[in-house]
């Protein structure tokens, strides 16, 4: 058996996608490899995730937001420029071999809103430094997306308080 850097998507409708990576950015963290997350949807909110990684991990999880927040709240220029500037980021994070996992919470939508040309991604994680872990989450992930992967988990939505009108709770959401 060998060992290597593998692309992890998380995907699909149901909630938990985001929260699992976060989940493996702590495990990384807890095993003293250094972590880089990037956001491309999530705006400057001071989300627990946010809090709990800057007083927990200081300097070992490095998180940066480079969204703006709810997309269909917004012109798309303001949100397409918001995520060119998450994607130059992100490509400077991995081929700066400076990291042992790297999160890009939200990257499909980059895909799916035809924001980063998809062979352009797809090119990426091919060129990534050959020890890197990317997890990648986020809707509907493109089928070359997910066939360039290692691991894919689809969350699946069966229920949700939504639905019965309930709003988005701190500390379980946010």
């Amino acid at each position: 058996m060998t060992t290597q850097g593998l692309v992890i998507l998380n995907t699909g409708h149901g909630k938990g996608k985001s929260t699992a990576a976060f989940g493996q950015a702590l495990r990384a963290a807890g095993q003293g490899l250094k972590v880089c997350i990037i956001q491309f949807i999530k705006g400057q909110a001071k989300t627990g995730e946010a809090l709990a990684l800057a007083s927990a991990f200081p300097g070992r999880i490095e998180l940066h937001l480079a969204g703006t927040g709810f997309t269909w709240q917004q012109e798309r220029e303001t949100v397409k420029a918001a995520a060119l500037a998450g994607w130059e980021l992100a490509k400077e994070k991995i081929l700066s071999d400076a990291y042992d996992l790297l999160v890009l919470d939200e990257l499909t939508y980059l895909i799916g809103f035809a924001i980063v040309p998809e062979e352009e991604i797809i090119s990426l994680l091919r060129k990534r430094p050959e020890r890197l872990h990317l997890v990648i989450t986020g809707r509907d992930a493109s089928p070359r997306l997910i066939d360039s992967a290692d691991l894919v988990t689809e969350m699946c939505a069966i229920k949700h308080p939504f639905a019965k009108g309930l709003k988005a709770q701190k500390g379980i959401e946010f």
